[in-house]
């Protein structure tokens, strides 16, 4: 571990707030130190009431802030007082503890603070830090941890046995502290949880955690316990993903995201004896919420795999409960026996984290198996917080998800336009988004865990079949595909029309769209309320002179998403074909373009933009509007029709 304090940087932090914001975030950049919202950090100060009186407080991470990317608001300040004299209680229920931390609050609007609130209250020292670090919990996790643990920092480090965070584990600390001189420990190692570390002085209390994580790091190393994991490769059936991931969507009751993990960690670790190291439970029970206690393990067999796990998964919540109600048994993840694992999510961000997550306990899992053997606490420990009661309230009050949450959606020529508009909303709306153009600039306009840009050439079957890959090792399958991409050729009369706009034309106005759906219709069998949406033209029920090209293979267009509705009818996918026109806000209507048309039709801009029954303009997030009603509930059980946007044409009325 090496030391990322920086005195010129941190010289700009002049509060002791402020000091922990920056601490805080040197600890949150270290993903071997904590993930995705894990670990909590404080710092003790004053503030001055709306009566003048100065009051101590503790400024606490604050729930739902993660530590690489706080800010001053993401700390909850707490009234000392209130806290201390809440260690000296002799029990107190989860539920009550958050009640009166947050009526000891200064501040109504602040985040709940940590559980870990009074723990950090009863720790003597201004600054605390509360890492889950993974070379420490790596050690705790192994047969005879808590001895490894004594050999390796012997007297200076405080060793708590492993109990519930919350209160139960603050007034366990403050029993056993009350005659212990805390000048002469470095920290405190909380068995199968993580690290504290404490100091008056910020940068004193940050890199304690360096140096006795870099010691567990070292200690790890000299007794063998480090990872030899060489390259491989594994070829994995990309249907067989789909099936998977359509299998634990109806297991969870809606769309899930499916991540496929392959790296060479991931792969060494799913050839291992997995049946026995993979099923004793996580490295810290703090990621049981996000990824259960254990994975299933799939073999070529996955549905009664499946099955098989839902299972377990209900006799390990009976075995346990007391009062809880039983959350969805589907799996978090699953071990590809041999082929790497896979992550799920209601969202891409979620799974990610599961990925990350599954990444660090691997890792540790391996090297835990050479320390001794792996052991992780037993169910009903990680039960206990996985049916937590702070868990099952929030359960109680979660949000509605977003319409196309866990859909993945595939969205052409999404660089620009139309294309840009409808990939942006639907991401918006909940789906994962790959979206694809000929113009590279797509991967710098979509280069998120959720929306991914892919330069692809829709008329080369090569492109469009290695998008799909991505697609379905990125987000398990497609559901939803918008086939959109297009050009408008130069206006040619028929006795002058070119071979080469009218091939042209053809090649990117119908071929590529046919290509499209060729590739993606095995997956679209597979997904969930999957549906095709065509972006042709107003073109194909009222063409225009000069337009011959573009018309033809517009109607072609047409025409091929009906037969797709008749061939796809019988797999539950929907196919439906919009007709915008003279949609303004796109890259070919230029300022100088616009004057013409206008002028040609001697009218001013604005009336020329306006020219149709409704007398109101059409942009690119009108289409986009319809792409997602197209895309959902409301076009549930409508396929093969075609919808005109465009104001109303009295050439087509």
């Amino acid at each position: 571990m090496t030391s990322l304090w920086d005195n010129e940087e941190a010289s700009k932090f002049k509060s002791d707030l402020d000091l922990r914001v920056y601490t805080s975030r040197l600890l949150g950049r270290d993903a071997s130190l904590v993930l995705h919202g894990g670990g909590n950090t404080s710092v003790k100060s004053t503030a001055t009431n709306l009566f003048g009186d100065v009051e101590d407080i503790l400024y606490v991470k604050g729930s739902g802030w993660d530590l690489a990317t706080i800010e001053a608001e993401g700390f909850a300040p707490v009234k000392m007082d209130m806290l201390l004299k809440m260690a000296e209680l002799k029990e107190l229920s989860d539920t009550d503890m958050v009640k009166y931390q947050r009526l000891a609050m200064t501040n109504p609007s602040a985040p709940n603070p940590s559980v870990e609130a009074i723990l950090h209250a009863i720790i003597p020292f201004k600054f605390v830090d509360h890492t889950h670090t993974d070379a420490v919990v790596t050690i705790t996790n192994t047969q005879g941890g808590e001895d490894k643990i004594k050999e390796l920092y012997g007297e200076s480090v405080l060793v708590i046995p492993y109990i519930m965070p919350g209160f139960v584990l603050a007034k366990l600390i403050y029993d056993m502290t009350r005659d212990v001189d805390w000048s002469k420990l470095e920290g405190m190692v909380l068995m199968n949880h993580g690290l504290f570390t404490f100091s008056d002085d910020a940068k004193k209390s940050y890199e304690k955690t360096i140096e006795l994580v870099d010691r567990a790091e070292r200690y790890l190393e000299a007794k063998g316990a480090t990872l030899n994991v060489e390259k491989s490769d594994v070829s994995l059936e990309l249907l067989t993903l789909a099936k998977i991931r359509k299998e634990v969507s109806n297991l969870k009751g809606k769309a899930t995201i499916s991540i496929l993990n392959e790296s060479d960690l991931a792969l060494h670790f799913s050839r291992q004896n997995v049946e026995k190291i993979g099923l004793q439970g996580p490295l810290t029970p703090d990621h049981v919420i996000r990824t259960k206690r254990v994975p299933a393990i799939l073999y070529d067999d996955f549905r009664a795999d499946l099955a098989e796990y839902i299972k377990e998964y209900k006799e390990y919540f009976e075995a346990n409960k007391t009062t809880e109600t039983l959350l969805n048994p589907a799996p978090n993840f699953a071990i590809l026996k041999g082929g790497g694992a896979l992550s799920f999510g209601a969202n891409a961000k979620e799974a990610n984290i599961i990925k990350d997550i599954n990444d660090h306990t691997f890792e540790a899992i391996l090297k835990a198996e050479k320390l001794g053997g792996y052991k992780a606490l037993s169910a009903q420990h990680i039960f206990e917080v996985e049916y937590w009661s702070l868990e099952q309230a929030k359960l109680k009050v979660g949000g509605k998800l977003p319409e196309f949450s866990g859909k993945v959606a595939v969205v052409t020529g999404a660089a620009s336009g139309i294309g840009l508009a409808i990939a942006k909303m639907l991401n918006s709306r909940g789906a994962a988004i790959m979206a694809l153009d000929i113009n590279p600039e797509v991967e710098k306009i979509f280069a998120k865990s959720d929306a991914i840009g892919v330069k692809c050439d829709l008329t080369c079957s090569n492109d469009i079949q290695n998008a799909i890959e991505r697609a379905v090792k990125s987000f398990g399958g497609i559901d939803i595909v918008v086939s959109n991409a297009g050009i408008f050729t130069p206006s040619e009369n028929l006795d002058s029309l070119s071979d080469e706009n009218w091939q042209r034309s053809m090649d990117i106005n119908l071929t590529s769209h046919q290509k499209l759906i060729k590739y993606t219709a095995p997956f679209l069998k597979l997904g969930v309320d999957a549906t095709v949406i065509m972006v042709a033209s107003k073109n194909f029920p009222a063409p225009g002179k000069g337009a011959a090209a573009y018309s033809v293979a517009k109607a072609g267009q047409t025409q091929l998403a009906r037969i797709a509705a008749l061939e796809l009818g019988e797999f539950g996918v929907r196919v439906n074909t919009l007709h915008p026109h003279a949609v303004f806000d796109t890259a070919i209507w230029t300022e100088e373009v616009l004057a013409n048309r206008a002028k040609a039709y001697n009218m001013s801009v604005e009336e020329y933009k306006t020219n149709n029954v409704l007398k109101t303009e059409i942009r690119s997030d009108d289409v986009a509007e319809l792409v997602c009603a197209m895309a959902g509930r409301a076009f549930a059980k409508t396929t093969g029709s075609q919808v005109a946007i465009d104001g109303g044409s009295d050439r087509i009325i």
